[in-house]
């Protein structure tokens, strides 16, 4: 037996290294096996989340249908009670079986019944005093299946819904309970309508072992194919593999054969002319690459090592300007503040040369967009204060959900909140947001000098300003448009200018919802912008004053 164990142990560490090694070196093996893994994963996910979207939906449907019947039963109730003495306990319990009966007619079940709540059963029950356990009330019907909680919760005057089981003859049944309080004949009275869950049960089962069935299916299905694809791709890619690594000893006249015509045969042609011209351009890469580096190191040399030198003697001079005389002092804090924009202005060209080399990222998430209004307006808090120009914010008051990349958005409200706060000319700057189906769109608007004709066209221009000889609040550089609107083609939207002289400009940014979706012609909001209240949707309204509090109105 001893001897048995050690045989099979050594046969199955020999499967196991085998099998590591073919891991190891076998491209199709991984591919199928992660790609099973993964799918199987996936669907596991896509198998919970659609179980509890269809278990919600139908519980959430069959909850206010049945609220709805109970309502509508309610009304039945308090006409058949209409003239009850509300001393005669013996004639009330009468009435409250007629009631019932009356629920459960045929007659009126055309007349109240809902087809959505499916069938129930009625109590009634008198709510005269507090509800304790073995208490026995005028009632009518199964009062028993009624939970005492429930009861307490409608005792109180409030509708209340539980889901509870009980026992029956054919087994134990799961109930859906509405109860809500009748107001009658001067009486309280309690009404409970029970809904079996059996329907909903069954179709969730079904859903269930649907799921099951078809994502087994669709796991053997994609195992089958991956397996398929990868090895009618991986056999031309060993071969040249072996080619490249032949090209990788140096020896540069190694080339692929090409048989046929297939896509194969292009790759072969193509991995022929990619190293016919590696042979011929090695010499211009080679010097392509020393000039890259020697002006990578001139740039490093005379733009960043001057500037951190003098960027550190300015804070030591700036730390100890209160030891210099008033004009020294304040040389200090300009030479400060203008390294300062220096350093923007060296950031925003290196953002633009990278959007200039196409090399710029977009890292999206699916991310309420208010929160991301709430830290741009935040982050000019403090030149809003300075430039006494109140900032006025207009949100939905529900979740406005979009696919975008926080960093970039933000970037561009920053900017466009910066740039009309510089030419607010003291009035309020009005942020708006709204959104449809498939767009969602932010105006910034504000009311200073405006634009003239042709000015909006321009305004997106490297440098450009509609009047050089204007004090800039914010200190910008004259890139923050050209790189918001960049930012906004990223994202597939589009960024917009309007103005007027003496009317103020507006500026308005419409983004996709979702990556997925094509932007056309039309947005949410109109450009420019109706003034707030004007036939809009019901917004919050947030204006941030120039000491930077808040006041906020609906």
């Amino acid at each position: 037996m001893v001897r048995r164990c050690k045989r099979l142990a050594y046969q199955g560490r020999r499967r196991w290294l085998a099998f590591a090694a073919l891991w190891r070196r076998s491209l199709q093996l991984r591919v199928v096996v992660s790609t099973l893994a993964l799918s199987s994963a996936v669907v596991f996910v896509l198998g919970i989340v659609l179980q509890t979207q269809v278990t919600d939906r139908l519980m959430n449907a069959k909850e206010s249908a049945a609220i709805a019947q109970a309502f509508r039963s309610a009304e039945v109730v308090q006409r058949e009670l209409l003239a009850v003495d509300p001393a005669n306990t013996e004639l009330l319990g009468q009435r409250l079986a007629s009631a019932l009966t009356k629920l459960t007619s045929p007659s009126l079940e055309r007349d109240v019944a809902n087809p959505a709540a499916g069938a129930f059963e009625p109590v009634l029950v008198d709510g005269a005093g507090p509800v304790a356990p073995g208490a026995r009330p005028a009632y009518a019907g199964q009062i028993n299946d009624v939970p005492t909680q429930l009861r307490n919760d409608v005792q109180q005057d409030r509708k209340a819904t539980q889901i509870t089981t009980v026992a029956r003859d054919s087994g134990r049944v799961t109930l859906l309970v509405v109860g809500l309080p009748v107001a009658s004949a001067g009486r309280a009275l309690q009404l409970y309508l029970l809904f079996p869950l059996t329907a909903e049960q069954r179709t969730v089962a079904v859903v269930q072992s649907t799921l099951g069935i078809g994502g087994l299916v669709l796991l053997f299905l994609l195992a089958g194919i991956t397996n398929l694809v990868t090895r009618q791709v991986v056999r031309p890619v060993r071969q040249a593999a072996e080619v490249a690594e032949r090209f990788a000893d140096g020896k540069l006249d190694e080339r692929m054969h090409a048989i046929g015509e297939d896509d194969v045969a292009r790759l072969a042609d193509s991995f022929n002319e990619m190293a016919a011209s590696l042979q011929r351009q090695i010499q211009q890469l080679e010097e392509f690459g020393q000039l890259q580096r020697r002006f990578t190191s001139d740039v490093s040399h005379e733009l960043r090592t001057p500037l951190t030198t003098v960027r550190m003697a300015a804070d030591v001079l700036h730390a100890s300007r209160e030891q210099f005389p008033q004009g020294l002092a304040r040389s200090t804090e300009l030479l400060v503040a203008e390294l300062d924009r220096f350093e923007a202005l060296l950031a925003d060209l290196l953002e633009i040369s990278r959007l200039d080399a196409g090399v710029a990222d977009l890292s999206v998430d699916a991310m309420d967009v208010r929160s991301i209004v709430q830290r741009a307006v935040d982050s000019v808090r403090v030149i809003s204060g300075k430039a006494g120009v109140p900032v006025e914010l207009y949100l939905p008051a529900e979740e406005v959900t979009a696919e975008v990349d926080a960093r970039r958005l933000e970037r561009i409200l920053r900017n466009l909140l910066a740039n009309a706060i510089d030419h607010g000319e003291g009035r309020p700057v009005q942020l708006q947001l709204a959104a449809d189906r498939n767009a969602i769109a932010f105006t910034v608007r504000d009311f200073g000098v405006g634009l003239r004709p042709g000015e909006a066209e321009l305004v997106f221009t490297r440098f450009w300003r509609a009047d050089p000889s204007r004090d800039r609040q914010t200190g910008g550089t004259g890139l923050g448009l050209s790189i918001s609107i960049e930012d906004a083609h990223l994202h597939g939207g589009r960024l917009e200018a309007w103005g007027e002289l003496g009317e103020g400009a507006c500026f308005r940014l419409t983004l996709p919802r979702r990556q997925d979706i094509e932007l056309h012609s039309g947005s949410p909001l109109p450009l420019p912008p109706p003034l707030p209240g004007g036939g809009r949707p019901r917004a919050v309204a947030v204006a941030l004053g120039p000491g930077g509090d808040e006041d906020q109105r609906e």
